[in-house]
Protein backbone atom coordinates (compact mmCIF):
# COMPACT_ATOMS: atom_id res chain seq x y z
CA UNK A 1 0.00 0.00 0.00
CA UNK A 2 1.45 3.37 -0.99
CA UNK A 3 1.05 6.51 1.05
CA UNK A 4 -1.90 7.74 -1.05
CA UNK A 5 -3.89 4.59 -0.45
CA UNK A 6 -2.94 4.62 3.22
CA UNK A 7 -4.07 8.24 3.59
CA UNK A 8 -7.45 7.43 2.02
CA UNK A 9 -7.98 4.43 4.30
CA UNK A 10 -6.70 6.20 7.42
CA UNK A 11 -8.77 9.33 6.92
CA UNK A 12 -11.89 7.32 6.10
CA UNK A 13 -11.45 5.33 9.31
CA UNK A 14 -10.79 8.49 11.33
CA UNK A 15 -14.07 9.88 10.03
CA UNK A 16 -15.75 6.68 11.18
CA UNK A 17 -17.27 5.87 7.79
CA UNK A 18 -17.34 2.65 5.81
CA UNK A 19 -16.13 2.21 2.27
CA UNK A 20 -19.76 2.17 1.16
CA UNK A 21 -20.47 5.43 3.00
CA UNK A 22 -17.44 7.05 1.35
CA UNK A 23 -18.64 5.83 -2.05
CA UNK A 24 -22.13 7.20 -1.28
CA UNK A 25 -20.67 10.59 -0.33
CA UNK A 26 -18.57 10.69 -3.49
CA UNK A 27 -21.68 9.91 -5.53
CA UNK A 28 -23.61 12.62 -3.69
CA UNK A 29 -21.02 15.23 -4.67
CA UNK A 30 -20.82 14.04 -8.27
CA UNK A 31 -18.29 11.20 -8.65
CA UNK A 32 -19.72 7.90 -9.87
CA UNK A 33 -17.87 5.24 -7.85
CA UNK A 34 -18.99 2.25 -5.81
CA UNK A 35 -17.75 0.47 -2.70
CA UNK A 36 -15.64 -1.89 -4.80
CA UNK A 37 -13.80 1.07 -6.34
CA UNK A 38 -12.99 2.41 -2.86
CA UNK A 39 -11.75 -1.02 -1.82
CA UNK A 40 -9.49 -1.22 -4.90
CA UNK A 41 -8.20 2.34 -4.33
CA UNK A 42 -7.33 1.57 -0.71
CA UNK A 43 -5.56 -1.65 -1.68
CA UNK A 44 -3.61 0.04 -4.48
CA UNK A 45 -5.25 -2.03 -7.22
CA UNK A 46 -6.96 0.90 -8.94
CA UNK A 47 -5.46 3.96 -10.61
CA UNK A 48 -6.83 7.24 -9.23
CA UNK A 49 -7.28 10.13 -11.65
CA UNK A 50 -6.61 13.76 -10.82
CA UNK A 51 -10.34 14.50 -10.80
CA UNK A 52 -10.95 11.61 -8.41
CA UNK A 53 -8.23 12.95 -6.11
CA UNK A 54 -10.08 16.26 -5.95
CA UNK A 55 -13.36 14.54 -5.07
CA UNK A 56 -11.64 12.34 -2.49
CA UNK A 57 -10.11 15.39 -0.82
CA UNK A 58 -13.55 16.99 -0.55
CA UNK A 59 -15.26 13.86 0.76
CA UNK A 60 -12.46 13.13 3.24
CA UNK A 61 -12.12 16.76 4.36
CA UNK A 62 -8.39 16.91 3.65
CA UNK A 63 -6.26 19.01 1.29
CA UNK A 64 -5.60 17.37 -2.07
CA UNK A 65 -1.89 17.88 -1.32
CA UNK A 66 -2.19 15.22 1.39
CA UNK A 67 -3.18 12.76 -1.33
CA UNK A 68 -0.47 13.67 -3.82
CA UNK A 69 2.48 14.60 -1.62
CA UNK A 70 5.52 12.33 -1.70
CA UNK A 71 5.47 12.27 2.08
CA UNK A 72 2.09 11.78 3.64
CA UNK A 73 0.94 12.83 7.07
CA UNK A 74 0.88 9.25 8.29
CA UNK A 75 2.39 8.69 11.73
Amino acid sequence: MSSREAVVALQRKQLGISQRELADELQRIGLDVDKNAIQRIESGLRFVTDIELCYLSIALHIPVEDLIAERSRLP
